[in-house]
């Protein structure tokens, strides 16, 4: 049986105009036929999408801001390796210089006939060079450390997406559960109510007809105005229980959806294997924390072989234009070019080397810390998760049982009043432990669900 529902809809009760037996009766009916129509109005012009759990899981993974902001964390990490290895590749630069002399430089020379010194212009009045430059980088240690952890670090930005989207997960699940116990209780005070009005009614019949006190009316009054309230105060819950679970699922606010879902399977779905064991490494904090520590320790690398020398190529191709007037400097150009390597050797750097690697180790340690107390919280996660679960289910099957016996004493009780065997107030009693019982049940069925959701994100099992 598929339990479907219109979200937009909310039934207004007036408790000042309940008062009056016959009134009361009156209006309940008429709201639920208004309800009813409502329902029709809305299902027929607006016909909004209906989603279960799962399609409401599948919408966030794909729409919610914190996933779609991680997958962009992804690309961004991305490009940033690219950057850091984009230094394996030639850098090539071209470069132009142009120089103009009013009044070149003069050289002293030795006249070699008398050993005089004589003055002359030792430049070019004017020259343009255009040339390019051009280097290869063929082992550094930064080079090499962003080799080495490219891949590190495109590993943590994906467990960043799947951190949020077990959160996601979670978050979604928990939001509908609480819509859906919501629109359950309502359907439930909505059975109850009606009952109760139903009760009002014969209370009032019979009180006019000399049969009853009129404490017994008064007693089925004030217990259909309590639980009207309560059916009022539920179907208030249901705007911000709608806006909470969209919010998780990144659905837009300004369009509505129906959610259904399958109350057989939701029976199925509490079942829990507690044989498995707790595996920290199926945590996503747990991993995170792995590859954090990974990335420290190929800093620690990065620093120890730091003193290793940088070596380079280098090739530079100049076409120089030179001449003494600067209309004809383009007439003749002095090509030259040069072809090198460049060694780049630390020889001391006051000991900022030797002090990174104790430093770096020092950080490497506290990961071990970390891992401890890591391992400490997601146990103490997982045991109380476990006993919440254990303790909800055995609530259920209590409430489940509990809700069977009340009806039961209900309708005996009941039947016995009408009988002139018992008074009214054990029949408001009876009522009571009735709704009671029903709305004890639906609580403890989705507490089970949700501690069944804490316990799987506590192992590290949970299905995205």
């Amino acid at each position: 049986m598929k339990y479907s529902v219109l979200l937009k809809y909310l039934i207004p009760v007036s408790l000042q105009r309940l008062r009056a037996v016959k009134a009361a009766g009156l209006v309940f009916i008429g709201l639920l036929g208004i309800v009813r129509c409502t329902y029709a109005q809305a299902t027929a012009s607006s016909s909004p999408q209906t989603f279960t759990l799962q399609e409401c899981i599948d919408y966030a993974l794909k729409n919610q801001p914190n996933i779609r902001q991680a997958m962009l964390g992804v690309s961004i990490t991305k490009a940033t390796n690219y950057i850091n290895l984009s230094g394996w590749l030639p850098q090539v630069n071209g470069t132009a210089g142009f120089a103009y002399y009013p009044q070149p430089p003069v050289s002293l020379i030795v006249n070699p006939a008398n050993g005089s010194l004589v003055a002359e212009r030792s430049a070019i009045v004017t020259n343009f060079i255009p040339g390019i430059n051009a280097t290869q980088a063929i082992f550094t240690p930064t080079l090499l450390y962003s080799a080495l952890s490219a891949h590190l670090y495109n590993k943590a930005a994906e467990q960043v997406i799947d951190s949020s989207k077990i959160n996601v997960t979670v978050a979604v699940c928990k939001s509908f559960y609480n819509l859906l116990l919501n629109l359950q209780e309502i359907d439930v005070l909505k059975a109850d109510t009606v009952m109760l009005a139903r009760s009002v009614t014969d209370a009032y019949h019979q009180y006019v007809g000399g049969i009853v006190d009129v404490t017994d009316y008064q007693e089925a009054t004030i217990t259909f105005n309590n639980t009207v309230a309560q059916l009022k105060q539920a179907q208030n819950n249901v705007v911000p229980y709608y806006a909470a679970l969209k919010q998780t699922m990144g659905y837009p606010t300004q369009n509505d959806f129906n959610i259904s879902y399958d109350t057989v399977q939701m029976m199925k779905d509490i079942l829990l294997d507690t044989a498995q064991q707790l595996q920290f490494d199926k945590r996503i904090e747990y991993q995170q924390l792995e590859t954090a520590r990974g990335l420290q320790h190929r800093l620690t690398n990065y620093y120890e072989f730091s003193f290793l020398p940088s070596l380079g190529a280098y090739a530079n191709y100049n076409y120089e234009y030179e001449n003494n007037k600067l209309d004809g400097l383009l007439q003749t150009a002095y090509p030259n070019s040069i072809v090198g390597l460049s060694l780049n050797l630390p020889l001391f750097t006051g000991f900022s080397r030797i002090m990174n690697v104790h430093r770096s180790k020092l950080q490497e340690k506290l990961f071990d810390w970390s891992e401890q107390n890591l391992k400490s919280v997601i146990y103490s996660q997982y045991t109380q998760s476990m006993a919440n679960y254990n303790s909800n289910l055995f609530n259920l099957h209590t409430q489940q049982d509990n809700t069977a016996m009340a009806r039961k004493v209900f309708n005996i009780v009941e039947m016995q009043y009408k009988q002139g065997i018992v008074p009214y107030l054990n029949v408001i009693t009876a009522q009571s432990n009735l709704i009671t019982s029903e709305v004890g049940y639906i609580n403890a069925l989705f507490q089970v669900l949700s501690s069944k959701v804490d316990v799987e994100q506590a192992m590290g099992i949970i299905a995205y």
